[in-house]
C-alpha cells in the first residue's frame, strides 16, 4: 500500500481526491456525509488542492469503450525544439500526457486521434515536415492493463470499500457504449470542466438541463466517458515519474501486464504494437525508490526480458493544457 508522506497535505485531502476519482461531479454534500466532515470543510479542500496541487475534473472519452486508437508516440528532438514541439502538441485537443525527458530531447506523447484524418495528419503530415524533429517512434496501444476509469489513486487505499460504494454515482442500466454527433457540445464543455453544473451545459449545448442529465448518465453508464482528475503528484510525497519500456517473451506479455498493473507504483499500463510489448508509467518518490522498483519488483517479474526507463523532466499537458504564464 503506498504512504503519503508529504507535510503540504494530510488524509483528508488524499480523500477527496480519491473520492473525485470515483466520481467527479459528485456534490460536496455528498463527500462530506461519506468522509464525515462539513460541507464547507470540503469546499475548502478542493479549493486549495486547485489552487497547490493543480486539482482539475474532467469528462473523457474512454478509447477503449468506444475502439477508437491510441498511440503512445516516442520523438527525439534537437535540444532547442523539444519545449516548442510538445507544447504545440499539448494544444491538440487529441493528445494526452505529454512529458519531456532523456535530459529534454525527448517527447513522450499519447495521442487518441478521432479519425483516420487526425492520424495521418498528425504522423504523416505535421511531424515529419518538423525540422527539429530527428526520429518518430509511434507504437499503438492494443490493450489497457491499469489506467484510464481506474486512477492511481486507489493504491494509497485512503477509502474504504463502503465509502466507494457511496460515492459511486446512480447510474441507468447501461446500454452500447456509443457516441452521437450531438454530444459533441456537451463533451467539449465537460472536458473543459468535469464538474460543470447543469445550467452552464444547458447554455453551452441549447439542451434543457433534464435532458442533458437524462444523456450524461446513460453515456456514463455504458463507459463511453468517465469523470477523471488531473493533479500534482508532488503534493502527495511521489514528484518523480518514468516511463518503463518493457520487452516479455511472447507467452508472458498478459501474466506480466495484469502483474504490473498490481503494482503500487504503476500509474498506466498498456500492451504496444512495437519494438517494446508493454508500456508503462511508473511514480516514485524519487530516484532511490525508481532504483528499488526497476531491482526489485520489476526485475524479479518472471517473463521480463528487456526494460528501457525513460524518466521524466516535466509534464507539459495531463489531460488538459494550461500554457505557462
Amino acid at each position: 500500500m503506498l504512504r503519503m508522506k508529504t507535510d503540504t497535505f494530510d488524509l483528508l485531502d488524499l480523500q477527496l481526491l480519491s473520492a473525485l476519482e470515483v466520481d467527479g461531479r459528485a456534490p460536496f454534500s455528498r463527500i462530506a456525509a461519506v468522509l464525515g466532515v462539513s460541507d464547507q470543510t470540503i469546499a475548502r479542500r478542493y479549493r486549495r488542492l486547485c489552487a497547490e496541487a493543480g486539482l482539475r475534473v474532467v469528462v473523457l472519452r474512454d478509447a477503449v469503450r468506444l475502439g477508437e486508437d491510441q498511440w503512445m508516440l516516442r520523438l527525439r528532438c534537437a535540444p532547442d525544439g523539444a519545449t516548442v514541439i510538445a507544447e504545440a502538441l499539448a494544444r491538440r485537443p487529441d493528445t494526452y500526457w505529454i512529458a519531456l525527458a532523456s535530459g529534454g530531447t525527448e517527447i513522450a506523447c499519447i495521442t487518441r486521434p478521432r479519425s483516420p484524418g487526425d492520424h495521418d495528419d498528425l504522423l504523416l503530415g505535421k511531424l515529419p515536415r518538423t525540422p527539429s524533429v530527428v526520429e518518430i517512434r509511434a507504437q499503438q496501444l492494443l490493450h489497457r492493463f491499469y489506467g484510464g476509469p481506474v486512477g492511481w489513486l486507489p493504491k494509497f487505499r485512503a477509502l474504504s470499500d463502503e465509502q466507494r460504494a457511496a460515492l459511486r454515482p446512480d447510474l441507468p442500466e447501461p446500454g452500447p457504449p456509443r457516441l452521437e454527433p450531438e454530444d459533441a457540445p456537451l463533451l467539449a464543455a465537460l472536458e473543459r470542466d468535469g464538474r460543470a453544473t447543469y445550467p452552464e451545459l444547458r447554455r453551452a449545448t441549447g439542451r434543457s438541463e433534464s435532458a442533458i442529465k437524462r444523456r450524461l448518465s446513460a453515456l456514463l453508464a455504458s463507459g463511453a466517458v468517465y469523470t477523471d482528475i488531473e493533479y500534482d503528484c508532488g503534493p502527495l510525497g511521489h514528484p518523480k515519474a518514468a516511463i518503463l519500456w518493457i520487452t516479455t517473451s511472447p507467452g508472458a506479455l498478459d501474466s506480466v501486464g495484469r502483474t504490473l498493473a498490481t503494482h503500487d507504483e504503476i500509474a498506466f499500463a498498456s500492451a504496444t504494437a512495437g519494438p517494446s510489448h508493454i508500456v508503462v508509467t511508473a511514480v516514485v518518490r524519487d530516484t532511490a525508490a525508481l532504483y528499488a522498483y526497476l531491482s526489485g519488483p520489476l526485475g524479479h517479474l518472471e517473463g521480463v526480458q528487456h526494460v528501457e526507463a525513460t524518466p521524466l523532466l516535466r509534464r507539459v499537458k495531463q489531460l488538459t493544457y494550461r500554457p505557462a504564464r
